[in-house]
């Protein structure tokens, strides 16, 4: 009789030791007692508030990240003013070397026209392409590609053959409302 009592005692007391012991490692992985209290007025809330839970839930759980048009829109109006698009996807085959070289003219023109209207570019480095440059420590590698034979730890010294290109300002103009801007050229329908 007295095992058994002894064995219940025991059994409490370790519930009881159990409890608490993981009340105090919850509270802590949960933000302490606030953390649970807060818990638990969410949770009663959730239950009890439809709109809640679905403010809640878009918390967790965001919708995706609309990615921006703002390079279709570039490429729309480089399409729409130069015909870039139609040019690059032509199969040029059927075509000898002066028929190309004509067509090439009057698209880079047009081209660099629109580039120089909505695009404020400047060289990545400043030195003249062709002079001795030094690729210092921490250098931005999405800044300067180092090609040829890289070894070692920079400092580097070696040519430069581009300056690269770094966009310091640009107006492309907003599409207008409900125009589905990931349509970079409308297709064109003739009417009879």
């Amino acid at each position: 009789m007295e095992y058994a009592i002894g064995a219940g005692i025991g059994l409490v007391m370790g519930l009881a030791i159990g409890y608490v012991l993981c009340r105090k490692l919850l509270a802590g992985q949960f933000g302490g007692q606030m953390g649970i209290d807060l818990g638990k007025k969410v949770a009663a809330r959730v239950a009890a508030d439809p709109a809640f839970a679905k403010k809640i839930d878009e918390l967790f759980n965001p919708p995706p990240v609309k990615p921006s048009g703002e390079p279709f829109r570039l490429l729309g109006m480089l399409q729409r003013d130069a015909r870039l698009l139609d040019f690059l996807m032509e199969n040029l085959s059927a075509y000898d070397d002066g028929q190309i070289g004509a067509s090439v003219r009057d698209i880079h023109a047009k081209s660099q026209a629109v580039i120089k209207k909505h695009l404020t570019l400047e060289p990545v480095l400043g030195q003249e392409e062709g002079t001795r440059v030094t690729v210092p420590a921490g250098f931005d590698p999405s800044a300067i590609r180092l090609v040829g034979n890289v070894s070692g730890q920079p400092p580097f010294n070696g040519t430069l053959q581009h300056a690269g290109w770094r966009v310091k300002g640009h107006t492309i103009p907003k599409p207008a409302d409900g125009q589905d801007e990931f349509v970079v050229m409308p297709a064109e329908v003739e009417l009879a």
